[in-house]
């Protein structure tokens, strides 16, 4: 998940001409499709769509109203630390959504020391005239341990903004708050005129204020309401707001101060008219005894959808279901609406600019899941194929329309930037230096994964005409630019070779790294060869073209003929990168049994410290890298991830011997296997958990990834089904790998409360970002054998 770009100063394109790299495709939007309008669209309107927040609302919208929560406790560093964006530490013991269903239900636990602070969401249109509906939040605040009558004091601040600068009314009973409260209200013109009540609904008592702010800088609103705080503290001594707002509020931040054990109600009612007299009905549709019943039915059908979609409840323990829900439910809980524009370097060629220079994308929207909620709240391109192999088992139309915002991302040259960060709220959590998204570089076509895996499902009778009617409209109006995708990486990939490609990007100057990273393969520090050159070939990505012109020869088949433009002879495309004895002469090593990337290469490099000069005279110590053998074309000998993507793809013929080698390298413990899945980086290699500078740690070297030990147990279990003479060693080897692969994630989760970005080589404990309910959540898949087809 590590990023690469550069960030200086933006540069305005030619007023009469528009560069062709921030040119949007010429063909219609796929997010314009009739099966995203009327009600899917309205269904979808509000939702938890602030993903970097540990609780946020928001609509769908460029400007919306915008909702969250904060809080601290008076045994927390003096009450200075106030929790708002999620953070990657151990300060808080673990949160997440235990259950969500990706439309109009979610609920959350979030561990703060001895404090479990519960939040659940709901919407309903029931009796809304407000386009979305109406919405309501559950904080329920209770003790870790059973002791109910010990009773801590909780500083809760719930703030509601208008991005659009709409001016907000303060309520007028927010300090003498009653059973039932009216905290804000205002006008829209997507909802009309709504309210936002508060109800507690326990004997604690609730002290209420408030302030407000006039511009919605919601990336700030924490250090702006701390800031009140302070003043107020250092004038009264207590942790109160200062009951004031600037004129024309468009932002409020009220404070709820209570104690554990209590639960408070927050509800949204929207296309309020004046002339009715229901409101008093309505909010208590959305809080207490009525609300407790609504969260109680979506919960109950959370349970009932889970068995249908993933039928575990027979084959697995408690813990592991527990698990599995926590996979699906952070998985839709982590989606995010984001818009902006994103950052793109400026070509090179562009009259009298420096390369650092970027340039803006088009204002555009993306929905899409994220990786992970603190460290990449933000979308991935490669990372959605695999967020969406799980999410289409839950509800295809939520993958059709995220995979029709990213492909509408496309520019005219069929290039899709490989990392999104759209708005204030997302470039926040962005180190500067990593924005800006370089054009010459891709990212693994996952997507394809995915709409090859919908095929397979209508292919297999797994929707209804009505469903599968959807699934083909999607197809035949996506064609045009899935045809443009590839064909981008056909041409701008390709290697000196027939058959041949290698990813772009990789820094042939670099005296820093001691391998020069490939951040578009994905695989970010995974060793190519020493020195970068055109020579190159990289087997994962010949792999990722066979996949990807399979699956548009698919689609062509499946659609049938039609009057369409279409640029590649996919057929004979599949056949070139399918011929087993092609990809044996590129990539195969005979004496290592092993698939390997090829290229201008010498093991004997290595960091040195050097005394270095700086320009003002002073001298320096640095880490450098030195070549002390001289690099020759040749096949690269790291054996690991890479080494596996013909396995991975099924090229390998059944009943061939080299099949065999593949099993035995999987199994092998001086390799890549151990207790706890398959290491990215064989123990074999020079490489094997070197650092690649002087800070950055192995990443792709050996820690293990659920997503690429996702896929080879895929084709374990394909390899274990087909006629060949190594069915029962490809079943052995599937079923300890599952069975290893699922313990050690339950047993993390057990023993942390989080799935994690990648986990330890040796003993197998979680590592990296917490919350990686990304690829890491394809956990759930893996309990329950579903697998894609090729």
């Amino acid at each position: 998940m590590m990023t690469g770009g550069a960030s200086h100063k933006m540069i305005a394109p030619d007023e009469f001409q528009i560069p062709r790299v921030i040119t949007p495709f010429p063909a219609p939007k796929l997010s314009h499709l009739p099966m995203f309008q009327g009600d899917h669209k309205e269904s979808l309107y509000w939702g938890t769509y602030r993903p970097q927040v540990y609780f946020g609302v928001r609509a769908r919208t460029p400007q919306s109203l915008v909702a969250g929560l904060m809080w601290l406790s008076d045994e927390k560093d003096d009450g200075k630390h106030m929790r708002h964006f999620c953070e990657n530490s151990e300060d808080l013991k673990s949160f997440g959504w235990r259950e969500h269903n990706g439309i109009d239900f979610g609920r959350q636990e979030l561990l703060d020391q001895d404090m479990i602070l519960e939040t659940s969401f709901v919407k309903t249109k029931e009796g809304s005239l407000g386009y979305g509906g109406d919405w309501s939040v559950r904080i329920n605040l209770k003790n870790k341990e059973l002791n109910d009558e010990v009773k801590r004091t909780v500083h809760l601040f719930f703030y509601v903004a208008d991005e659009s600068g709409n001016a907000l009314n303060l309520g007028k009973d927010v300090l003498g708050l009653k059973k039932s409260s009216l905290l804000a209200s205002g006008s829209r013109a997507d909802v009309g005129i709504w309210q936002m009540h508060l109800t507690s609904q326990s004997q604690a008592r609730l002290e209420t204020h408030y302030c407000g702010f006039k511009k919605p800088d919601i990336v700030n609103i924490s250090d702006a309401v701390q800031k009140n705080l302070s003043v107020q503290e250092n004038n009264s001594g207590r942790v109160q707001l200062s009951d004031t707002s600037e004129d024309s509020s468009s932002i409020y931040a009220f404070q709820i101060t209570t104690t554990t054990q209590s639960t408070i109600d927050i509800a949204f009612v929207s296309g309020i008219r004046r002339e009715t007299s229901d409101m008093e009905q309505r909010i208590m549709s959305l809080t207490g005894s009525s609300l407790s019943s609504l969260l109680e039915e979506k919960h109950v059908a959370f349970d009932e959808k889970f068995k249908e979609c993933f039928h575990l409840s027979e084959k697995l323990d408690s813990e592991t279901l527990m698990v599995g829900k926590a996979a699906i439910g952070n998985m839709l809980g982590g989606i995010g609406y984001f818009y902006g524009q994103s950052k793109v370097q400026a070509p090179k060629s562009t009259k009298d600019k420096s390369e650092d220079e970027f340039l803006l994308y088009w204002p555009a929207e993306l929905y899409t899941a994220v990786p992970s909620r603190p460290n990449f709240p933000r979308g991935f391109l490669w990372d959605e194929g695999f967020h969406q192999l799980l999410v289409w088992r839950w509800d295809f139309r939520i993958t059709l329309e995220i995979l029709g915002n990213w492909l509408d991302l496309m520019n005219i040259d069929g290039w899709i930037p490989r990392e999104q960060v759209l708005g204030d709220e997302a470039l926040s959590k962005m180190p500067k230096e990593y924005v800006v998204q370089i054009p010459s570089n891709g990212n693994p076509p996952t997507l394809l994964l995915v709409i090859r895996d919908l095929i397979n499902g209508i292919r297999a009778d797994k929707f209804n005409k009505e469903e599968r009617d959807q699934i083909l409209s999607f197809l035949d109006l996506a064609f045009v630019r899935l045809d443009a995708w590839f064909q981008w990486f056909n041409t701008s990939q390709k290697g000196k070779e027939i058959g041949s490609y290698y990813w772009h990007g990789r820094d042939s100057l670099t005296n820093r790294y001691l391998n020069p990273q490939s951040l578009s393969s994905g695989l970010d520090d995974y060793p190519r060869a020493s020195h970068p050159t055109d020579d190159e070939r990289h087997v994962d990505l010949r792999c990722w073209m066979y996949l990807a012109a399979d699956c548009m020869n698919s689609i062509i088949e499946f659609l049938g003929a039609k009057d369409r433009t279409v640029t590649v002879d996919y057929s004979s495309t599949v056949k070139l990168l399918s011929d087993f004895n092609l990809l044996n002469q590129m990539h195969y090593d005979h004496d290592l049994g092993a698939y390997l990337d090829f290229g201008n290469h010498t093991e004997d490099v290595r960091l040195v410290w050097k005394e270095v000069t700086e320009e003002d005279g002073r001298v320096s110590r640095e880490l450098v890298r030195e070549t002390f053998g001289k690099p020759e074309l040749r096949l690269v000998p790291h054996i690991g991830y890479v080494s596996f993507f013909p396995f991975m793809f099924r090229i390998i013929p059944p009943a061939s011997s080299i099949l065999e080698k593949q099993l035995d390298l999987i199994s092998s413990r001086s390799t890549v296997w151990s207790d706890y899945g398959l290491l990215s980086l064989g123990k074999t290699s020079s490489l094997y958990m070197v650092y690649n500078t002087e800070t950055e740690a192995p990443y792709w070297r050996g820690p293990i990834w659920m997503n690429m030990n996702y896929m080879i147990l895929s084709s374990l279990h394909h390899y274990s089904i087909v006629d060949g003479p190594y069915m029962a060693k490809a079943r052995t080897i599937y079923e300890e790998l599952r069975s290893n692969l699922i313990r050690n994630v339950v047993s993390n989760y057990v023993q942390t409360g989080y799935i994690w970005e990648h986990y330890d080589q040796t003993e197998g404990t979680g590592e990296g970002a917490r919350v990686f309910t990304g690829w890491s959540a394809l956990i759930l898949l893996i309990m329950s054998e579903e697998y894609p087809l090729f």
